[in-house]
């Protein structure tokens, strides 16, 4: 049983909201699945069932939660809108999302990286570099390494100076990550390798080399992804 403080309800509201966003992370209730009723949730967190509403409606708005009605209120997605403001992460073919998406960072991340030579401070290429290293350590150590590469590209964009480039910070984190999910650990030599030769042309303050270096780096993953998309096509066959 939750306790909280009878604050004001707005308040309450919020912090029910919260508590129930962890439950469902650390239960975990998975994308698709049900959470409890109204009364059962309100016995689990001490609290009335307007304010379950509330916090469930809460949820509902930030694209957490689905209410289905006659069925019950679905989990939707684990990542709130502040994560993950497009949307994106809630398109079903995950395949043809990190297809998509690796159109855009091709697009993008080149020039991205080509900038961040030009404009990065001595501070952020050492940043940079540590970033670098311990991405490198984790994926060598089986460890997750992707919340770590996805300070190392988040860095980069910052790198660039560019504020617009900030703004698609988060585009770029989805990437990463909706790529990291179909192949995990597949091309570990390949990251170690591009990742170093992306620092190494940024510190170098070479524009041409940190954007070649991105190119390879992008299109290893893109390669790799294609393959994972053909393998899988052939299984719904």
């Amino acid at each position: 049983m939750y306790q909280f403080e009878k604050l004001d309800k707005k308040l309450l509201g919020e912090q029910i909201e919260d508590e129930l966003m962890n439950y469902i992370l650390q239960e975990p209730v998975e994308i698709g699945q049900r959470i409890p009723n109204e009364f059962e949730l309100a016995q689990r967190f001490g609290v009335g069932r307007s304010t379950i509403r509330e916090a469930v409606k809460g949820l509902v708005s930030k694209g957490i939660l689905e209410v289905k009605r006659g069925s019950g209120t679905y989990v939707k997605s684990t990542r709130s809108m502040d994560e993950d403001p497009l949307g994106l992460s809630r398109l079903q073919d995950k395949y043809k999302l990190a297809l998509e998406l690796f159109d855009v960072r091709l697009m993008l991340e080149p020039e991205i990286a080509s900038l961040a030579a030009e404009f990065a401070s001595e501070e952020e290429l050492v940043q940079l570099e540590k970033l670098c290293d311990e991405t490198e350590k984790m994926y060598l150590g089986g460890k997750n390494h992707i919340p770590k590469d996805i300070e190392f590209h988040t860095c980069i964009a910052r790198c660039s100076k560019n504020r617009v480039v900030e703004t698609l910070i988060p585009v770029i984190n989805t990437a990463v990550l909706t790529f990291a999910n179909l192949t995990h650990r597949t091309l570990m030599q390949e990251t170690i390798e591009t990742h170093r030769a992306i620092v190494n042309g940024i510190m170098d303050r070479d524009p041409v080399a940190a954007r070649c270096a991105m190119v390879m780096h992008l299109t290893y993953n893109r390669q790799a992804l294609v393959k994972k998309y053909k393998e899988h096509q052939k299984k719904k066959q």
